[in-house]
């Protein structure tokens, strides 16, 4: 695990400014308004996929990660490289490389909960303390239909999309990124089911993000450790059909086959909960990775900057895209080439 440098890097006047909302923007902006592939599958093996592209490659790059709180923002600069093996890229499934990126960060120091909890969208749900998003979502949907309530779910395997044993594949741009469990990562961080899950990340909103493992009260750090379960089911029968409805049973291939049903698990509708962590002895609403869906949450408990929801027009701040060129391979970020965003099919 890649040890946490709270200070500024040195290199800080090389970084442009970046946050989730920017990445956000960059994955779900106008590029995302082009025509959707067609897909007519609509069954699959759920969340257990069987197509996972063995994670045994040692990048040629060293992960950089620093965090650091400036006044009121949790600043996390990062040049996207995990410190972990990784699929072979490219692949079947997704023709791009792992190529190191310039990443900047900027989250609520305090985060605070909200009234109401605010739906993911298209946007990266948070970032890893290895600096690494969390990003769940899949641009894919049934014949096409970006407005159709059938989107597919990235981790059912029914569109292939070349995903690593780590749930996680390749941007255009060369930006790995989670859309489920990185288990080689939470092996590295020392997860253990015998005690509360390690810090895992933060997400947009400022809250802690913790994988699996927690207390059995949440309030009460004596009261033993379980493994926390998502509320959310699926649903019993089959989908509509005709007007351009998949058919088929409910079974996971589909964003939409899921429901969340209060109390069904130890989580609420965006996977967490108000209670004790090692790191927060006092108490803190605190997301949690989980084994069933939605694995990584689909909505957010406190306040997202308005920057960070997806929107037309001129964004703040900026993503450095490619941080080297293919002709010469350096192992560190290096300054981006100008030109339009690619589209990126997850």
């Amino acid at each position: 695990m890649s040890v946490l440098s709270y200070f500024y890097p040195y290199t800080i006047y090389s970084f442009l400014v970046f946050n989730l909302s920017s990445m956000a923007y960059a994955q779900s902006g106008p590029n995302r308004e082009r025509p959707a592939r067609e897909h007519q599958v609509n069954q699959s093996s759920g969340l257990n996929p069987t197509n996972l592209v063995p994670a045994n490659v040692n990048l040629p790059y060293k992960n950089e990660i620093n965090i650091k709180v400036i006044a009121d923002k949790r600043v996390i600069w990062g040049n996207g490289i995990p410190d972990h093996k990784t699929g072979a890229f490219p692949n079947e499934g997704n023709p791009h490389e792992v190529e190191p990126q310039r990443f900047r960060y900027e989250i609520p120091a305090k985060p605070k909960l909200a009234d109401q909890s605010t739906p993911l969208s298209f946007n990266n749900f948070g970032v890893g303390i290895n600096g690494i998003p969390f990003d769940p979502g899949a641009a894919e949907w049934y014949l096409g239909k970006r407005d159709s309530q059938w989107r597919y779910e990235a981790l059912a395997g029914a569109i292939p999309l070349g995903i690593d044993e780590n749930h996680a594949h390749v941007q255009p741009n060369g930006a790995y990124h989670y859309h489920g469990l990185p288990q080689s990562w939470l092996n590295k961080l020392g997860f253990s089911k015998q005690k509360h899950s390690p810090l895992a990340g933060w997400a947009a909103d400022g809250f802690p993000i913790y994988a699996l493992s927690g207390y059995v009260d949440s309030v009460n750090a004596k009261s033993g450790i379980k493994e926390l379960r998502s509320s959310y089911r699926l649903k019993k029968g089959e989908r509509p059909t005709g007007n351009s409805q998949p058919g088929g049973t409910y079974d996971g291939t589909f964003v939409n086959d899921y429901e969340f049903i209060s109390g069904a698990g130890d989580l609420d509708e965006c996977n967490g909960r108000y209670g004790k962590t090692p790191e927060f002895t006092g108490g803190t609403y605190a997301y949690f990775l989980t084994t069933d869906w939605p694995v990584i949450p689909r909505c957010f408990k406190g306040y997202v900057d308005a920057s960070f929801k997806k929107r037309s027009g001129k964004r703040k701040g900026r993503m450095d895209h490619k941080m080297k060129s293919r002709r010469h391979r350096h192992p560190h970020p290096q300054p981006p080439p100008h030109r339009p965003h690619p589209r990126h099919r997850r």
